[in-house]
C-alpha cells in the first residue's frame, strides 16, 4: 500500500509541477505577446509623430518658397518698370547687372535657408524612428540574455 501511495504522491507532484510549468510558460508567452503588441503600438505612434513633423515641415517649406517667389516676382516687376524708363544703353546694362546680382544673391541666400529648413525637418522626422530602432535593439538584447 505504501508503494501505491508513494506512486500516487509522485504522480500528483509531477502533475502539479507540469501544471505549474505550463502556467509559467503561458504567462511568459502572454507577457511576450503583450510586449510585442505594445512595441507595435509604440512604432505606430512614432510613425504618426514622424508623419506629423513631415506635414508641418512641408507646410513651412511651401510657405517659405511661396513668400520668396512672390517677393522675387515683385522685385522683377519693379526692376522692369525701372528699366523701361532708361534712356541709354550703358545705364540699362548697369541696372540690369545690378538686378541680376541682387537676384542671384537673394536666390543663393534663399537656397541656403531652404536647405537648412529641410535638414532640420529631416532630423526631426527621423528622431521618432531612431528612438524605435534603439528600442528594437534593446528588445533583441533583452531576449538574448
Amino acid at each position: 500500500m505504501a508503494t501505491a501511495k508513494d506512486a500516487a504522491a509522485k504522480v500528483e507532484t509531477l502533475a502539479a509541477d507540469a501544471q505549474k510549468a505550463a502556467t509559467d510558460q503561458f504567462e511568459k508567452i502572454s507577457k511576450s505577446l503583450e510586449d510585442v503588441a505594445a512595441f507595435g503600438q509604440d512604432n505606430m505612434d512614432a510613425l504618426m509623430k514622424s508623419s506629423s513633423v513631415a506635414v508641418k515641415a512641408a507646410e513651412e517649406l511651401n510657405a517659405e518658397i511661396m513668400s520668396f517667389s512672390k517677393k522675387s516676382v515683385e522685385e522683377a516687376v519693379a526692376s522692369a518698370k525701372e528699366m523701361s524708363s532708361i534712356k541709354t544703353v550703358p545705364e540699362f546694362v548697369e541696372k540690369q547687372a545690378a538686378f541680376a546680382k541682387t537676384s542671384l544673391d537673394g536666390y543663393m541666400k534663399q537656397a541656403a535657408k531652404i536647405n537648412e529648413m529641410f535638414m532640420a525637418a529631416a532630423k526631426d522626422m527621423a528622431e521618432p524612428m531612431n528612438a524605435r530602432a534603439a528600442a528594437a535593439a534593446d528588445m533583441v538584447k533583452s531576449y538574448r540574455l
